[in-house]
């Protein structure tokens, strides 16, 4: 009686990591659009670097997500006028540890508006880097942004907390001809109102 044939090691399935998750995310990011997609490699070399990216402490930069919020009819987002930033933008914040960006978005989402029913789509929507100035001790850094859409279920009822001046239900065709709003939340809401996602 012969043995039976050992497992093919490259068939056997092992779960990537999160940070294998996200690495593969970042460049199929950048292949799909390709404006981005310097911006993206920079995201994924992050991911290798020696001090956690996933942690605030890293002062020369670190891990954010944040929410493209959507109404269920998909013509809105809801913004926040940001207490420390002094502008209108779309919810989130730090990693503090957490490598499930998506989650973080909707924590977020959920925290910093009170939205109740929202969902996440687990592919990544934008990546931004942008500047954070110095505040209260904190030196300035570089805010590794990943974006997601939540969408919001069928209560649009919100609440403000203490990181916001106000909460709005804002046309997202507004958001996007309209350069009071930051670039790149523009840039979010043309790509939404260009090929809109579920």
């Amino acid at each position: 009686m012969s043995n039976p044939p050992a497992p093919d090691s490259g068939r056997l399935s092992v779960p990537p990591s999160a940070v294998q998750t996200l690495a593969r995310a970042f460049t199929d990011f950048g292949v799909l659009y390709p404006a981005q997609q310097a911006l993206a490699a920079e995201f994924v070399d992050l991911l290798g670097d020696a001090e956690d990216p996933f942690e605030r402490a890293r002062l020369a930069g670190h891990f954010t997500a944040s929410a493209l919020v959507v109404s269920g009819d998909g013509a809105r987002t809801l913004l926040t006028h940001h207490r420390k930033l002094g502008m209108w933008l779309q919810p989130g914040g730090h990693a503090d540890g957490d490598r499930d960006l998506a989650r973080l978005a909707l924590r977020e989402t959920e925290e910093e508006t009170g939205l109740a029913g929202v969902t996440v789509q687990p592919r990544i929507f934008d990546l931004d880097r942008h500047w954070i100035p110095e505040h209260k001790g904190v030196p300035g850094h570089w805010h590794y942004d990943v974006r997601y859409v939540v969408r919001a279920g069928s209560d649009e009822t919100f609440a403000v907390s203490e990181e916001s001046h106000a909460l709005a239900w804002v046309p997202l065709r507004d958001v996007a001809d309209d350069d009071v709003y930051d670039a790149s939340l523009r840039r979010m809401a043309r790509r939404w109102l260009e090929v809109p996602v579920g």
